[in-house]
């Protein structure tokens, strides 16, 4: 076990940390309770905790859920490839893969298949929770920012790529991959929906916006009829974070878009990841005059951070 608090390993049995004297706690990696050290299942869902512990599994029988599916596609990859040695285009599209992936696990999502250069991700279909089809959303919005900043470090000029996503009912079951096998009519639109997004943009189903519309600015993107489908869908477009979860911190006055800062604001978020991925800190120090917008990049971390599933700290003074 490591100690949630400053990092420090601790032995089986230890119930506070050697190093800062902070009880120590087990958190559940399915549906983030915090259980006692000694606990080898959690005492909330039932999931094995510790270094074996496995991920939720697909149900044994057929069972019919509420998910929230997310379709990413890369913009002009086909155009990008031709003419290009072989193992430069596979050298892009793996590391656009493990960025798409550790994307969607950051928000709490399970990627489900690749599919050419597409991505296919889903919340709910093991363990559900009531935000779910928001994390699905902030991870589309954050993959489209991620793929925009690979092509400028790949210097590749109009690299994009767009989203769709969906909420609605599935079967879900065995089958397929070990996370279990999803089937409906919405997996099907959501590919549909995604395909309607333009470069850079995420368009959200109707159930979708209704869901997110406290903490995600969405503006109509009108009705479409779609190949496949006799009823058209009604698209949104999802913008920008707004708040944090469930529109909490949300400022209710008129408040401008988030512009000129975008490239801080990566940073912070590169920074933050290098540090729980390396486990070593880091200092970043934002200084400039009155009114040019240092609070709001904060602000804007802020709502990023609360839509992550690991722990975060943060202290404000």
């Amino acid at each position: 076990m490591v100690c949630g608090h400053c990092g420090a390993s601790a032995q089986v049995g230890q119930r506070f940390c050697g190093q800062c004297g902070r009880q120590l706690v087990a958190t559940c990696a399915n549906c983030g309770f915090e259980n006692p050290p000694e606990n080898r299942f959690c005492g909330s869902c039932g999931n094995a905790l510790g270094e074996g512990a496995a991920a939720p599994a697909a149900p044994s029988t057929t069972e019919r859920r509420v998910v929230s599916v997310l379709f990413v596609d890369l913009v002009g990859f086909t155009s990008f490839s031709e003419g290009r040695d072989p193992e430069d285009v596979r050298s892009l599209i793996t590391e656009y893969f493990e960025l798409a992936r550790e994307v969607v696990e950051r928000f709490g999502g399970t990627v489900d298949k690749f599919i050419g250069d597409a991505v296919m991700a889903w919340w709910g279909a093991t363990t559900a929770k009531e935000d779910d089809a928001e994390r699905a959303v902030r991870a589309a919005l954050e993959v489209i920012d991620t793929v925009s900043a690979l092509g400028t470090r790949s210097g590749i000029d109009g690299l994009a790529a767009r989203a769709g996503v969906m909420t609605g009912e599935v079967a879900v079951g065995p089958g397929g991959n070990e996370k279990g096998l999803i089937l409906g009519d919405l997996v099907n639109s959501t590919s549909r929906l995604q395909s309607l997004a333009e470069p850079g943009a995420v368009m959200v189903g109707d159930t979708t916006a209704n869901l997110i519309r406290r903490s995600i600015v969405v503006e109509p993107a009108g009705t479409h009829q779609v190949k496949g489908k006799e009823e058209p869908i009604t698209a949104w477009k999802a913008v920008r974070v707004l708040s944090e979860l469930g529109g909490r911190g949300r400022v209710e006055m008129l408040e401008p878009p988030f512009v000129g800062r975008t490239s801080e604001l990566r940073l912070l978020k590169d920074a933050l990841q290098a540090t729980g991925r390396e486990q070593r800190s880091r200092l970043v120090s934002l200084v400039g005059q009155a009114g040019i917008g240092k609070s709001r990049v904060i602000r804007e971390f802020s709502n990023y951070v609360d839509g992550l599933v690991g722990d975060v700290y943060w202290h404000e003074g």
